[in-house]
């Protein structure tokens, strides 16, 4: 069975740091693209960023320069490191995994980010 296991979710104060972590489990994790999501209360999922299985990484902008997406395949986990976190990046970050040959996503159980004073 496929897994997405996230961590590192928690409360920080605006301008300060966290790493989100997702360990997957079940598939052959060199093969797929991984991708953070986020979604507020009330607002649209909204993609954060990517990372090929060639290394290549995509943002969206308000969080470029920021957030920095990475992956280690020997460890089949996947990272987010965010800095200089904002209220507005408040929401709960979902773990993403895509390969063009399966026909669906996987996703993690999500893990919750506040950033407030």
């Amino acid at each position: 069975q496929v897994q997405l296991v996230e961590s590192g979710g928690g409360l920080v104060q605006p301008g300060g740091s966290l790493r989100l972590s997702c360990a997957a489990s079940g598939i052959v994790f060199s093969f797929y693209t991984m991708g953070w999501y986020r979604q507020a209360p009330g607002k649209q999922r909204e993609l954060v960023a990517t990372i090929t299985t060639g290394g290549s990484a995509n943002y969206v902008d308000s969080v470029k320069g920021r957030f920095i997406i990475s992956r280690d395949n020997a460890e089949n986990t996947a990272y987010l490191q965010m800095n200089r976190l904002k209220p507005e990046d408040t929401a709960v970050y979902y773990c993403n995994a895509k390969w063009t040959k399966v026909p669906h996503d996987y996703w993690g159980q999500g893990t919750q980010v506040t950033v407030s004073s």
